[in-house]
């Protein structure tokens, strides 16, 4: 199978069984990808992840993966049905879907993909001795809320009030909500923190602070990816610069962002997919941290704010949108 047919497979079955290609095992193993979100969010992801699996000597046969469509419901039901299959090894990417999927199949190996703080949420027992059956690699979500905030105050100079957005359900926004609280008392900002637990609830929350702060921060999670765009037009509309985790939120009209990045995370997922393949337990391979991380800013969405991005920044940024 050529890689191209290979990736294009991508789509919404159940799980992946794989052959090497340099053999042809006794049993086939399946893998079972749990996407969180939809293939248009996480395409470029799980094309890398694809990509890096097959440069390691695997291909893929009839099945493809399954997709949550950002709602955390789905999360549980597809973990139960690939315990049901009985895969060889789940993948998957943020902290509600790994809970979900230890819940559901303590025994099957789970490699996560970008989980934001791994010891703090209790997916692991530390990141050198992960234990158990799960590992993979950090996003460092909650250790670059210091970073965002000096580059928010760079684009926004007069930065005195903070709007801080996150999904009081997920544990790792609780977490993260936390860091940037302690980051903004550290410069000296005030803050408004908007807890959100619907998409219902977003409207409201930015209503809440219109007029009133100087920029709006979002902790990234299954529930605000889902509803990006949501709330990047409401941001937009009073008035608010955001500051995100990913460039995903800009290419949806948001303004700045600073974070891992996610495509060359998922790349890697593939390296603990193999070693697992090949013989290794969850257990003994360490969580490893990202080494890429990339700061996107849209001016499009600047020039609606009437903001004018200062030239060092933009000098340092790894993508511009215009």
């Amino acid at each position: 199978m050529k890689r191209r047919e290979f990736i294009t497979l991508l789509g919404g079955a159940a799980a992946w069984p794989l052959t090497a290609r340099a053999q042809q095992p006794a049993k086939r193993p399946i893998v079972g990808f749990l996407g969180d979100s939809t293939p248009l969010a996480e395409n470029e992801r799980a094309a890398a992840f694809a990509r890096r699996l097959y440069d390691l000597g695997w291909i893929e046969g009839r099945d493809r993966i399954r997709w949550a469509d950002g709602r955390s419901d789905r999360l549980a039901e597809i973990a139960a049905e690939f315990a049901r299959l009985k895969v060889d090894i789940i993948v998957t990417g943020g902290t509600p879907a790994v809970m979900a999927a230890k819940q559901a199949a303590p025994v099957v190996p789970i490699v996560f993909a970008a989980v934001g703080d791994p010891v703090g949420t209790g997916i692991v027992a530390s990141l050198a001795r992960p234990g158990g059956n799960v590992t993979g690699l950090s996003a460092l979500t909650a250790d670059l809320a210091g970073k965002r905030l000096e580059l928010l105050r760079e684009v926004v100079p007069g930065l005195g009030r903070l709007a801080i957005m996150g999904n009081v359900d997920n544990p790792l926004s609780v977490l993260e909500l936390g860091e940037v609280q302690a980051a903004a008392h550290q410069l000296g900002l005030q803050y408004d923190t908007l807890e959100i637990r619907r998409p219902q609830d977003i409207a409201y929350a930015l209503d809440a602070v219109k007029g009133r702060a100087d920029a709006l921060y979002v902790c990234q999670d299954l529930l605000t990816r889902a509803n990006r765009l949501r709330i990047n037009t409401l941001a937009l509309a009073a008035r608010l610069p955001v500051m995100h985790g990913s460039r995903e939120f800009i290419e949806a009209a948001g303004l700045i962002s600073y974070g891992p990045n996610f495509p060359d995370l998922y790349r890697r997922t593939a390296d603990y997919v193999d070693k697992i393949l090949r013989g290794a337990k969850p257990a003994d391979l360490p969580v490893e941290q990202p080494t890429q991380f990339e700061l996107v800013v849209n001016l499009t969405t600047a020039k609606a704010l009437g903001i004018e991005v200062p030239p060092t920044l933009l000098a340092r940024a790894d993508e511009v949108i215009e």
